[in-house]
């Protein structure tokens, strides 16, 4: 067994990671975040020390970078960058969204893809991860100069994806007629039809409920962690960031379970609405993102009524339950301890790595519930991966099949990270169950399969 201590291994791994990824702070962020619960598991056991499994996992098998150059409605030449992550695939085809915004960066993309690895291994579904992108950005563009980069992006991309290799799906800036672009192409290219993509329409092979996935099985995930405590969804209040597909999902659930939700927010600041966003206000969520301008001062226009707090964000609002669904570190350490000090009971991590690491430990050391996205957020890669079992036998399930195997899924997952992350106090620490519980799955079909 190796000889140095578990905080050296530590100190070691994330060094020799900070030397060869300079200049990418979210991945870094993300594999260290990783790193600090696995090793000291990995020491533990024999048959991994001295595998460099960890090492290997936050090394991508392939990275491709290929130039994207379109015409504009000007008939001016644009050029942009396209980016496919394919971060390791031990436990089936590389699985993982397109994002489509002017922040996309290889740093921003190792580190989705990375958490993409353990997120896809947490559903137990046979998917690897991945994740891909370019720095175009949708906002104030024609349908069909959104067509015409779609069609360059994939006439590049259809060389290194397909059915059994790689199957993307939608994720910021790509949605369904992103996706719907995207498919027509890879179609017409490759002249054939297989479910190389998810998140497609219902009209081509797209499954029941996808859009609210996400949301949905955030819910259920936070309905389990509530349980552990002895208590329930019914009669707690919320407060929610964002007001996208996945706030939306979980405003919905949420509320369809006795809940009640108080805010959503957006790049200008935040709503708080004292009687509950419910009904014909969540579905008006809706309209407010497909105006584009990404506005949450919008939701005035309709219900005056509620309150908007300019460049601010919902953490200090009292709740029960917090669903970060927005961004990277969008809630930080101060933002943590108002939650804490407003009583809030349960932070469940609706967005890909939504708080920070200083956010993180201070929820834990105050014994707040805490899910890390990895976990809490799976249920959209778990529906898409329900969405490639219904491409391949040619069959669609009902929306209530679907919402029930997303419930057993997300169930699933919980009970996973309960069976590495309950402490002798009985407390539940989620980062570290699903951490070891994501990479246990991955560690083991890397051994059988040797060093490749």
């Amino acid at each position: 067994m190796n000889s140095l201590t578990v905080e050296q291994r530590i100190q070691n791994f994330v060094a020799k990671i900070e030397a060869k990824n300079p200049n990418q702070p979210e991945f870094l962020q993300a594999v260290k975040e990783v790193a600090l619960t696995v090793i000291p598991f990995v020491a533990t056991q024999e048959k991994y020390d001295g595998m460099k499994l960890l090492e290997r996992m936050a090394e991508p098998e392939r990275v491709i970078i290929f130039r994207v150059a379109w015409v504009d409605d000007k008939g001016e030449i644009q050029v942009n960058r396209g980016f496919r992550v394919q971060m390791n695939s031990a436990i089936g085809p590389y699985k993982g969204g397109i994002r489509f915004h002017p922040s996309v960066n290889l740093s921003v993309l190792k580190f989705l893809a990375f958490e993409q690895v353990f997120k896809n291994s947490l559903t137990t579904l046979p998917m690897g991860g991945g994740k891909g992108g370019s720095d175009f950005d949708p906002q104030g563009k024609s349908d069909m100069e959104i067509m015409r980069f779609c069609q360059a992006f994939m006439t590049e991309l259809c060389k290194h994806i397909g059915p059994e290799t790689d199957v993307p799906a939608g994720d910021i800036g790509v949605g369904a007629r992103e996706i719907g672009y995207l498919f027509g192409q890879y179609k017409k290219i490759r002249n054939e039809f297989t479910g190389v993509l998810t998140g497609k329409g219902l009209a081509y092979g797209g499954s029941l409920i996808r859009p609210e996935a996400t949301g949905y099985g955030v819910v259920y995930f936070a309905e389990q962690m509530l349980q552990t405590i002895g208590e329930k969804i019914e009669g707690k209040t919320a407060t929610i960031s964002g007001f996208g597909n996945v706030a939306w999902g979980v405003a919905k659930k949420f509320t369809e379970l006795g809940g009640k939700v108080l805010t959503i927010s957006g790049p200008d600041g935040y709503i708080y609405d004292e009687d509950g966003i419910s009904g014909e206000k969540i579905d008006y969520m809706l309209e407010m993102r497909a105006s584009g301008n990404n506005r949450a001062e919008d939701y005035l226009k309709k219900f005056p009524s509620a309150k908007f707090f300019a460049g601010k964000r919902p953490w200090e609002v009292k709740c029960d339950v917090a669903f970060p669904c927005a961004t990277q570190n969008e809630l930080d350490l101060d933002d943590a301890k108002n939650l804490v000090s407003n009583g809030a009971i349960c932070v469940t991590e609706a967005a890909n790595m939504p708080s920070t690491l200083e956010a993180i430990n201070h929820f834990i050391d105050n014994k707040v519930l805490f899910s890390p996205g990895k976990a809490s957020n799976a249920g959209g890669v778990a529906t898409s991966g329900l969405e490639m079992t219904q491409n391949s036998i040619r069959l669609n399930w009902s929306s209530e099949e679907v919402d029930a195997r997303l419930k057993e899924i997300m169930t699933g997952i919980h009970h996973a990270c309960l069976t590495y992350g309950k402490e002798e106090s009985g407390y539940v620490n989620y980062v570290k169950g699903a951490n070891i519980a994501g990479f246990v799955k991955v560690a083991e079909a890397m051994l059988a399969q040797g060093v490749v």
